[in-house]
């Protein structure tokens, strides 16, 4: 072979390389291309969506006969006024829970007082005018007059509650059938439920076989109750009626029951019964609001007319199909009855609107208690006063 035969060949071999070279460099630049494409563009990304419905939580609805009397109108009475103050304060809430403190068991049965209450279904009538939704039924009050009435009280208060709409009312049943059946309610995509216990029972015990009629806590029969509802709903309340009456510290039962619901999945406790307000905190994830105090009462004394409106929202986030809750850092605010001997009619009012005449120094009572609120969490905020 000739050696300008083989500078022929070995220049087509060159070219040929070349153009390979050509080729593999367009293709590793396509593929370049495409995954930065890819990298911004097409890559799946997950699902995320954000739900969330807002809550208020107040206190005991302790009807004295001083209140009811007030509220007669003939043959009827009204409570509506009493809360005249508050109801616009209220209305924007998904969710609204107040503490049934004295059985409604209606004015047939005769209306009464301190140490064994028996209230009008007018009471209801009137938080449900406020949009409450939301209502534990177990008290230390909640066996009055049942013996003497042959548990009537009970009977006509679970009539009352089973013909609102959209209503959860908890902690007191006439059947065993009726206490299993499982409550779940839904608003804005999230499920929600409410379990309600008492710890306290002014020495009344249920008839035997009838333990259905008020919810006692126990720590097996709670934990059995929780188990059954916690896959259904994406937020649990439980209201625990507790604690120590007129106190402003949080008891060791307190504590160690909070942190048992806690570890079971609950997601917010609402306390009741100590007539007074107790701190906020949180366990872990879960809300703990240790005592709302009194939202209406009676009472003597300026901590026993004043009580707790605590708010928060939850947010539920759903990742593909993991769902995450989140309860979002409380607000809190006072409210306070005033008397008919000193307004003319019982009314509740938020602190924000008080003067000097209708509580002589409200300021200072507000800081003193927003102060013990805040024990625990100096950094919870209040609803609508300024401070």
């Amino acid at each position: 072979m000739s050696k300008c035969l083989k500078n022929i060949l070995r220049f087509i071999w060159l070219f040929i390389f070349l153009i390979i070279f050509l080729v593999l460099v367009c293709n590793f630049l396509e593929k370049t291309k495409t995954y930065q494409k890819l990298d911004y563009y097409d890559i799946p990304r997950p699902s995320v969506n954000e739900t969330r419905v807002s809550l208020v939580m107040i206190g005991d609805a302790l009807i004295h006969s001083s209140i009811y009397a007030d509220a007669k109108k003939g043959n009827t009475y009204d409570f509506k006024p009493m809360f005249s103050e508050i109801k616009s304060l209220l209305s924007s809430y998904d969710l609204k829970f107040y503490n049934q403190e004295t059985i409604l068991g209606g004015s047939s049965l005769g209306l009464s007082n301190y140490p064994q209450f028996n209230s009008p279904y007018e009471v209801g009538d009137a938080f449900i005018d406020m949009g409450f939704n939301l209502v534990s039924l177990a008290t230390n009050h909640t066996l009055d007059r049942g013996y003497g009435t042959n548990y009537k009280t009970i009977i006509n208060s679970r009539n009352y509650w089973d013909n609102k709409t959209n209503v959860i009312a908890a902690g007191s049943y006439i059947s065993e059938e009726q206490r299993e059946k499982i409550v779940v309610q839904e608003k804005n995509g999230i499920k929600y439920g409410l379990l309600a216990y008492t710890t306290l029972t002014n020495g009344l015990k249920s008839p035997t076989g009838k333990e259905f009629y008020l919810n006692v806590y126990d720590k097996e029969t709670v934990k059995k109750d929780i188990e059954k509802i916690r896959d259904k709903v994406d937020l649990l309340i439980v209201s625990m009626h507790w604690g120590i009456e007129y106190s402003h510290d949080v008891s060791n039962s307190q504590k160690e029951i909070a942190k048992y619901l806690s570890s079971l999945g609950v997601n917010i406790i609402i306390g009741t019964h100590p007539h007074v307000v107790e701190p906020i905190e949180f366990i872990d994830d879960t809300l703990v609001v240790y005592s709302l105090g009194n939202f209406i009462s009676s009472q003597i004394g300026v901590e026993k007319l004043t009580g707790l409106i605590v708010d928060t929202n939850i947010v539920k986030t759903t990742i593909d199909d993991k769902v995450y809750i989140k309860v979002e850092e409380p607000k809190a605010d006072l409210v306070y009855t005033c008397k008919a001997s000193v307004c003319g009619h019982f009314k509740v009012y938020p602190y924000n609107n008080l003067n000097n005449k209708i509580l002589n120094n409200y300021d200072s009572y507000f800081d003193k208690y927003m102060s013990i609120v805040r024990k625990y969490d100096s950094n919870i905020q209040t609803i609508y006063s300024k401070k």
